[in-house]
């Protein structure tokens, strides 16, 4: 027959109650007390029913995370954010960035998951705020917010953005321009500036019509370049706030009949495994996004824990990776 916590509680000489709480490790249990039922629950080879012990807590073992499922990035991560909460004996949620944001809310706000991982903060967004507000243990991966005293996992993104800019200089470039991301996201803001940086200290300047701003996406590359050369104003090369949109320059380039690297230079950011392909030869800037998941979890349940302290950021290191397509003809 099985045994239960009751069972430990009469040979311990306590409640039930006293000893959930001895063996969650509770401040308030003394410490005779505890040694009594670990010693009771040691010769009768008690096991804690995780059910139970979730009921006791109030936890369900679930984390949300608020994701944009049209994103390639996240689909490709998704998988191992799963396995990375699963190794600490949590299940995932996925909410979809672009639904009701009161649904949203609700859901994250109901009970039904013990912290939040969010991936699509962006200024303006009431999200993070409420989350905040509310204490629910939330941690901002990939982008964080300047005004929401909130925990966040990133890249460094503006020193990203730097070490491309620097890489198509070396390469003797200084016609350069650059298709950037928005800039109500942190990683658009700060690989815009980072950008501007490098140009600025190498004493170039980017001519705004060579500078466009749009999303993270493939069709802002393609429709970028194929605008600039209709107009008569493509740079000789171009950094790109990240792969997909480089992608979408590279391939917009192969349509008007230009060469890669000949006539366009590009450099992304983030090494999908698309640039590493020999058709693509993409050189970028390497984002750890397997390290950033790992922090990021270990932050949120740092905080479903009990740990109350005030607002950390977890900066990952980035890392030039040369190919070919930022070379000078």
């Amino acid at each position: 027959m099985r045994v239960t916590s009751l069972d430990v509680a009469r040979a311990a000489g306590v409640s039930q109650s006293t000893v959930s709480r001895a063996l969650r490790g509770h401040p308030g249990i003394p410490p005779e007390t505890v040694r009594r039922v670990r010693e009771a629950a040691a010769a009768l080879n008690y096991i804690p029913s995780d059910r139970a012990r979730d009921l006791a807590t109030r936890s369900t073992r679930r984390v949300a995370m608020v994701v944009d499922l049209d994103n390639p990035l996240w689909s490709l991560l998704v998988g191992r954010l799963y396995d990375e909460l699963a190794r600490h004996r949590y299940r995932l949620t996925l909410i979809a960035e672009h639904g009701d944001p009161e649904d949203i809310e609700s859901h994250v706000l109901g009970g039904s998951v013990d912290g939040v991982i969010v991936s699509t903060a962006a200024r303006g967004s009431r999200l993070p705020e409420v989350l905040h507000d509310r204490e629910v243990p939330t941690v901002l991966l990939h982008r964080y917010a300047e005004d929401v005293r909130l925990d966040a996992s990133v890249a460094d993104d503006r020193l990203g953005a730097r070490s491309a800019a620097r890489i198509l200089l070396e390469a003797g470039h200084r016609r350069i321009g650059a298709l950037l991301g928005p800039s109500s996201a942190s990683t658009g803001r700060d690989r815009a500036a980072g950008f501007h940086d490098a140009l600025a200290e190498a004493g170039v300047e980017a001519a705004p019509e060579h500078v466009r701003h749009g999303g993270f996406t493939f069709e802002h590359g393609r429709s970028a370049v194929t605008e600039m050369a209709a107009a008569g104003t493509l740079p000789d090369a171009l950094f790109c706030a990240n792969d997909m949109i480089a992608l979408g320059a590279m391939n917009a380039a192969h349509e008007l009949g230009l060469r890669v690297p000949g006539d366009l230079a590009l450099v992304g950011f983030d090494d999908l495994a698309e640039a590493a392909w020999p058709l693509v030869g993409l050189t970028t800037i390497r984002v750890p996004f397997e390290d950033m998941l790992r922090s990021a979890v270990d932050l949120l349940l740092e905080r479903i824990t009990g740990f109350r302290g005030g607002p950390r950021r977890v900066v990952h290191p980035v890392e030039p990776v040369l190919r070919s397509s930022h070379r000078r003809a």
